[in-house]
């Protein structure tokens, strides 16, 4: 009598190590991206800092321009994301930046995202966000909306 595995079996275990490396190369990607994020992060507290001073220098945050905070809204080679302006009010604004899925740094992804920051430079009150551009929905478990009047 031989021993050893039937097909099925063997087809079942590679049926079932094969979910499993989508399943764990799906969470790598993930990580992966969530430490990207540490680049919009730095960008979005460079912002902040330049927005801070066009507020003192000018008392209120009304007119000021993407270039104002050093953004340009455009993806480059050299970065993942695009930054620039949201909505601004006399003493808020949104810093936003948005991950690049054409023209950025390699790889692009396939459904952008945004990661914003709401800061008030007289109270220095600020909050983020993360979130899909096409429904919305959080990502990386970063919604932090504590700032009030945003």
């Amino acid at each position: 009598m031989k021993k050893g595995f039937t097909l099925l079996e063997l087809i079942v275990v590679i049926v079932i190590l094969g979910i499993l490396a989508t399943l764990g190369f799906t969470q790598y990607n993930k990580q992966v991206e969530s430490t990207r994020l540490a680049e919009a992060k730095i960008a979005i507290g460079s912002m902040r800092q330049l927005a801070t001073e066009y507020y003192w220098k000018n008392g209120s945050l009304t007119g000021i321009q993407n270039g104002d905070v050093g953004a340009d809204n455009t993806c480059t080679s050299s970065s993942y994301f695009h930054y620039y302006l949201g909505s601004v009010y006399a003493t808020g604004l949104y810093l936003m930046s948005a991950r690049c899925t054409s023209g950025g740094k390699s790889p692009n992804v396939t459904r952008e995202y945004i990661y914003r920051a709401f800061f008030k430079p007289d109270t220095g009150c600020q909050s983020f966000r993360c979130y899909y551009s096409d429904d919305t929905t959080t990502c990386f478990g970063i919604s932090d909306p504590s700032c009030p009047g945003q």
